[in-house]
């Protein structure tokens, strides 16, 4: 069976995507992001509780004081890239529940009244909306260069508050020259698929 998807579309979402380590000097538009959002904002999550926050580093001061938290080799790209966005878990999602899950709102006291609770929850679902995030970048024609190489606990405190948690910095843009390592390989169908 065959994929619904075309091959063009497959690959500018996987085979051809890779992780960018440079960028243009292009712009990425506000209109650009508000296109990703609104594509990638389907993707599921449990309880339909959308956890994932952006927050866009725009400005060359916030940009200097991101620069400084990331790991020695990702500096040079998060300065240079046109577009940076931190990527965070709000552990404070279920109060958006009365409103995400309407036919359900007591699901924000039944399941998420602890915060342990929630912070596993936010991390595991805004990880998987990053994922989202990624693709919709690429589905946007541009780069993304997703990385973890970076001071969480000062990002947090630099950008954020106690009650978001980041999870990756990705650099947005149109891929510069050399911006692609080579591929790497992956694990073929037999080594990650089993059936009981």
């Amino acid at each position: 069976m065959s994929l619904v998807l075309d091959a063009a579309a497959q690959d500018l979402l996987f085979r051809e995507a890779r992780t960018a380590n440079s960028f243009t000097d292009e712009p990425v538009t506000e209109e650009q992001v508000q296109a990703i959002y609104d594509l990638v904002k389907y993707g599921p999550t449990a309880f339909n509780q959308s956890p994932l926050r952006i927050t866009l580093v725009r400005s060359p001061e916030a940009r200097e004081r991101l620069v400084r938290l990331m790991a020695e080799g990702n500096q040079p790209k998060t300065a240079a890239a046109p577009l940076v966005a931190i990527l965070s878990a709000d552990n404070e999602f279920h109060e958006e529940l009365p409103a995400l899950f309407p036919h359900f709102p007591q699901a924000k006291d039944a399941f998420f009244s602890e915060r342990a609770v929630r912070e596993g929850a936010a991390a595991m679902n805004a990880t998987l909306q990053a994922a989202y995030f990624i693709i919709g970048v690429r589905a946007a024609g541009l780069a993304a260069g997703p990385m973890t190489g970076l001071d969480f606990e000062g990002v947090r405190k630099e950008f954020l508050d106690d009650d978001h948690t980041p999870l990756m910095v990705v650099n947005i843009g149109k891929p510069g020259p050399d911006a692609w390592f080579p591929r790497s390989p992956r694990l073929a169908y037999e080594d990650v698929v089993t059936s009981v």
